[in-house]
């Protein structure tokens, strides 16, 4: 804001102490997008018919940074300088005073006042003009969108100049096809935008120019995209001898489930589409998977139950019989013994109670009547 009032008390100031007549014109604005072009025109307005003998371009960060050039013309040679030698060159024609100048390939740090100057021969008069270049971020080269759906793709090509849009020209390239394709093609002449196709005429009706041409802007709107339109789309717009070229990449995907599906063309890739049946067979194994998941898991827990459950009744019957059944055997045992000795006992009672007398035969064989074991008389045995 500061600096053409600054140039212009400069001006004044030496024009009145040395008599100097420079020229200097007010700072226009020029915004662009990084990665595109800018024109910076500066045009010395004058009847003179002297030739221009030098252009000198310069360009300032800021108010305290120091000044670097950024390309001059000298004895009909231009020569870019720094960092800006392979992104410019003087646009205009120098025979007609015109030392415009083409920027491409805009970076952040472009961003900045670029100053220049015309002298021409034999003549103390210098033409200044001041350039405030703003820059914004990148638009996106790579434009998504689906089937069926519009895109707008831009192409705008910055200028402080009001010089007139000559033609503006898209066109589409794709790996599949080599030759490129017409999109649309735009003359003054005309003064409309006419749809014209080298190959199958596939974009006429679809295309329209959107962009306002007296600003230099060719942006067009794609309408109803098919699959085959992912590509390459380039546009160009012509200012007279000046060509401002973009490319804009386009990627085309289809939707994943279709409500709305024309009758004839599209249905039957929809019946007969694989996806869907995939889809249901998963599904369904899954569902069926499950199921035999569930019964198992419901088996092994019924096993566990019944086993745990039979152990516990085991061991309950076990703990109370434990106790019952010494008592029986010890019972038993017992009374075994208990008829063992009843059986002796009435056996020794058997063979007392049956006792065989003596004869007097036997007397006189025993005469000292010797007596059994207990003060008894011996039996004898019958046999």
């Amino acid at each position: 804001m500061f600096c053409p009032v600054k140039l212009i008390l400069i001006s004044v100031s030496l024009n009145c102490c040395w008599g100097l007549s420079d020229v200097v014109v007010s700072s226009p604005v020029l915004t662009v997008r990084v990665g595109d072009s800018a024109l910076m025109g500066c045009v010395f307005q004058t009847t003179e018919k002297k030739p221009v003998t030098k252009v000198d371009w310069t360009f300032s960060s800021g108010e305290h940074a120091k000044d670097e050039y950024v390309l001059y013309y000298y004895a009909n040679l231009s020569v870019p300088v720094g960092r800006f030698q392979n992104r410019v060159h003087l646009a205009g024609d120098v025979l007609n005073k015109d030392g415009s100048l083409l920027l491409q390939e805009v970076q952040k740090a472009d961003q900045g006042t670029y100053n220049c100057e015309i002298r021409l021969e034999r003549e103390s008069t210098v033409f200044k003009k001041v350039v405030t270049l703003h820059v914004l971020p990148e638009e996106p080269k790579e434009l998504t969108v689906q089937v069926g759906d519009s895109i707008r793709m831009g192409c705008v090509f910055q200028s402080t100049e009001e010089k007139l849009v000559t033609q503006v020209d898209w066109t589409f390239s794709s790996r599949e096809r080599v030759q490129e394709e017409t999109v649309l093609r735009y003359y003054h002449k005309h003064n409309m935008p006419m749809g014209h196709s080298q190959s199958s005429g596939r974009f006429w009706n679809r295309v329209n120019l959107v962009g306002d041409i007296s600003h230099h802007d060719g942006s067009i709107v794609l309408q109803e995209v098919k699959a085959s339109d992912g590509g390459n789309y380039t546009c160009c717009v012509h200012l007279g001898s000046l060509v401002f070229r973009k490319t804009v990449v386009l990627s085309v995907t289809r939707e994943e489930a279709q409500t709305l599906v024309v009758p004839g063309t599209d249905r039957p890739e929809v019946l007969s589409g694989n996806q869907l049946l995939i889809l249901v067979g998963i599904v369904c194994t899954t569902i069926l998977l499950l199921a035999v998941l569930i019964l198992i898991v419901k088996k092994i827990h019924c096993s566990k139950s019944s086993a745990n459950s039979t152990a516990m009744v085991q061991s309950l019957e076990n703990t109370k019989k434990g106790e019952p059944e010494k008592h029986v055997y010890s019972s038993i045992a017992t009374r075994e013994v208990i008829e063992e000795d009843q059986s002796g006992r009435s056996e020794a009672t058997y063979m007392t109670m049956h006792p065989v007398r003596p004869s007097l035969k036997s007397d006189s064989n025993n005469p000292l009547g010797k007596t059994s074991a207990g003060g008894l008389p011996r039996p004898q045995q019958t046999f």
